[in-house]
Order: structure tokens, then sequence, then C-alpha cells
């Protein structure tokens, strides 16, 4: 790695689906979840070490206070603090991180709330696209499918463009149940885990020829932009004009020179607290608990506790969640349905 990648950590998500513990004032990505650390400082972390510069990281304004001081602690202070003035998906968010960086750096992007289990493999991965990325082409991290997993979008890998890397042949949509079976069954096909890799000035050329109002509204809110230190506060009129799109849709799906590296690296999204069970420690009885819990002759249960006292006695299957004056209890396997109840208590 010759120039130093930048890493560019997208802290905007709400992290809904892990009610009652994310809520808007504290999403997922800002919780000790998975170990004694942060989603946020773990990602920082996964991109600290040589090779990599400090990250630009784009958050909401609300966080920005927890988010400084996140990664400060973690040892792994941003070189800057985009502070969204209002949501618009990934695509704009992405797009002001490469008009904060110079034309010619190559931009790692990682959603702040993801787990990665075996680094090596993810770093040999960045290291395998590099020199594509050198030559103009936009990469993504197809991650070795290990389920017909309908939550995710997939990509059909393409033919070799250099030793472990791939040209998309095609992005296919969240898939229903059927079509995610026949894909894992005939093999060729990867999750597409919204990790990407690719310079600064091909990613607003492409987003300049796709969506070029998204482009414009990102460049005007950029340079009317408000500086404090290393907060960069892009302005608020001219950002509302930008349309809202992902990434996926508004650039990767419509480029020509998209490439995908395949790799195993124990990834997940940590979307559910199903997800969560699933690469939890577990006790012998299948359990995973964290916090002040009393659990006997319980099985193959998520128990998990930021303040009260929970007991069980002679239940299996279960998912109880309490945080603060919220409990949360439902079956395993059925922890999507938290979307039902975020919905119902809005309404």
């Amino acid at each position: 790695m010759h120039n130093q990648i930048v890493p560019v950590i997208l802290s905007g998500g709400s992290g809904t689906r892990l009610w009652p513990m994310s809520k808007p004032e504290m999403p997922k990505q800002l919780l000790a979840l998975t170990s004694d650390e942060t989603m946020l400082q773990l990602t920082a972390r996964r991109a600290h070490s040589d090779g990599f510069a400090a990250p630009i990281v784009v958050a909401g304004q609300r966080h920005a206070d927890l988010v400084e001081a996140q990664l400060t602690d973690a040892g792994t202070p941003p070189q800057a603090l985009i502070l969204e003035p209002l949501a618009r998906n990934t695509a704009p968010a992405i797009a002001l991180a490469a008009l904060a960086a110079k034309p010619e750096e190559v931009l790692l992007v990682m959603p702040s709330d993801h787990v990665i289990a075996d680094l090596d493999a993810f770093h040999a991965a960045i290291r395998a696209a590099l020199p594509m990325v050198a030559k103009g082409w936009l990469a993504t991290f197809g991650i070795t499918p290990d389920a017909p997993e309908t939550g995710y979008g997939w990509i059909q890998v393409g033919d070799a463009i250099a030793p472990g890397v791939h040209q998309v042949a095609r992005f296919v949509e969240k898939p229903r149940l059927e079509r995610a079976e026949a894909m894992l069954a005939q093999g060729g096909f990867a999750w597409n885990g919204g990790i990407f890799l690719f310079r600064a000035d091909r990613y607003l050329e492409e987003l300049g020829q796709h969506a070029p109002e998204m482009l414009i509204a990102a460049e005007k809110a950029m340079k009317a932009a408000r500086h404090d230190g290393k907060r960069i506060v892009p302005d608020e009129a001219e950002f509302a004009a930008c349309p809202s799109d992902s990434i996926d849709y508004a650039v990767m799906e419509r480029a020509d020179r998209v490439a995908v590296v395949p790799v195993a690296m124990g990834w997940s999204d940590v979307g559910s607290w199903d997800a969560l069970h699933a690469i939890s420690e577990l006790d012998g009885l299948g359990n995973a608990h964290r916090g002040e819990v009393l659990a006997i002759d319980t099985q193959n249960c998520l128990i998990r506790t930021d303040r009260v006292r929970v007991a069980a006695v002679g239940v299996k299957d279960l998912i109880v969640v309490a945080s603060g004056d919220d409990i949360l209890i439902l079956p395993r396997g059925r922890s999507q349905d938290v979307k039902k109840l975020i919905e119902a208590m809005k309404r």
C-alpha cells in the first residue's frame, strides 16, 4: 500500500431493529454489543494500522460529541468529522467524504455497525482490490454466503480480472426466499456487505454521470459548510436539495468498471437480536447473556440488560432485552418483528 488508504466511516444509521437498546439518541453503532468496545470503535480499529490514514467520519449532528469522544478513547481520532444536517442515505454521505478527501486518495467506505471477525482476510481482500482501484475501478467486497438470506442484496460474481478480483456480473435486489435458495445452491453469488474501495475522484465522476443533481447539491453544501476544528457542517439548505439514495442504486449498479472481491471474513451486519445471538459467545446451554442476568434451567436464549436484574427460569428460545424503562420479549427467530413494534409505538 503506497499511498495511505483513507477509511470513511458512515455513522448516520439509527439501528431501530435493536430497540430497546438502540434508540435515536444512542444508535447501535455507539453501543458495546459484541465486545467491551462499541461498534464504531471496532470499525475504526479495523483500519488503524500501517497503510491507513486517520478516518473521515460522517455522522448526524446530534451524535457529534459521542462519536468524537468514542473515537478519541479508542485512539483513532478522525481527521474530519462531517456532520450531516439531515439524513440523505449513503450515496450523498459518501459524496461529502469524497469531497473532503484529496481527489487521488483511495477511500475505504465502511458502515460503522458491522462485525468482521477475520481481520487478516479483510486486509488481504483490500490488498487484492488495490491494483484495480488504482486503474479506476470501483470495488466492493462480496461476503461468502452461508444461508439463503433475504435481508441483503446479492452480487453475481463475474469473470476474474485480477487475482482474487472479479467483474460484477450484476447486482441482485433483496430476493425472495426461493430465489435466495437458488442462488446459494448455484454458487457464484455473494452477499453485498456494503463495504467499498475506490478513488475519491472516480466516485465523484461516476456520481456526476449517474446522479448529477446529487453531486451538485453535495458540492454546494460543502462549499458553504461551517468549519469548527475537525468538524465540518455542510450547509443545510443546500444539502436539503440533495436526492436521497443509496450508493448501490445511485452509482454501483450503473457504473461500468465495478469489481467484487469475494471474501469469507466472519462478517455480520448485526441487523437483529437473532443475528447478535448467532455471533455471541454462548454458555453450555446455548444462552448469550450480558448485564445482571440470573438464568436457571434456561436454554438458547439471548438475555441482555443495562440496568435492572433479569431472572429467567425454565424458558427456552427467547430474546429478552431490558434497557432503561423498556423491556422487549419475543421468541427467537422473530426479531425482525421489532420493526412492527417501532411502527406501532409511533402510532
